[in-house]
């Protein structure tokens, strides 16, 4: 089992960042890919963006690239989710899951593990 638990969500500008960090903890000697997901209200869960276990593979949303980027420290057993010029938009409650493949995935039912979830709420 692994334990997945997000942080760094909250209020922010349109406009502004937020940086987001999934720590895991757990059965974390395996590989796991890793992916960030937000659901709105009234919508379904969608990916955000994914990074394979090595970090040499990434995928991003058409909607939020060139404006997020998502990287881990293996080391620490963490991901992140920098945000940067969010939108309105983009405002969701925003979850990391853990793919027990090595491979970067894109639909929810390809991940084994997810945290409990950050709300992101951008102003405008």
């Amino acid at each position: 089992q692994v334990q997945l638990v997000e942080s760094g969500g909250g209020l922010v500008q349109a406009g502004g960042s937020l940086r987001l960090s999934c720590a895991a903890s757990g059965r974390t000697d395996s590989n796991y890919a890793m992916g960030w997901f937000r659901q709105a209200p009234g919508k379904e869960r969608e990916i955000v963006a994914a990074i394979s276990w090595s970090g040499r593979s990434t995928y991003y949303a058409e909607s939020v690239k060139g404006r997020f980027t998502i990287s881990r420290d293996n080391a620490k057993n963490t991901v992140y989710l920098q945000m940067n010029s969010l939108k309105p938009e983009d405002a969701a409650v925003y979850y990391c899951a853990a793919d027990r493949t090595v491979l970067v995935h894109t639909t929810p039912r390809a991940y084994d593990y997810w945290g409990q979830g950050t709300q992101v709420t951008v102003s405008s």
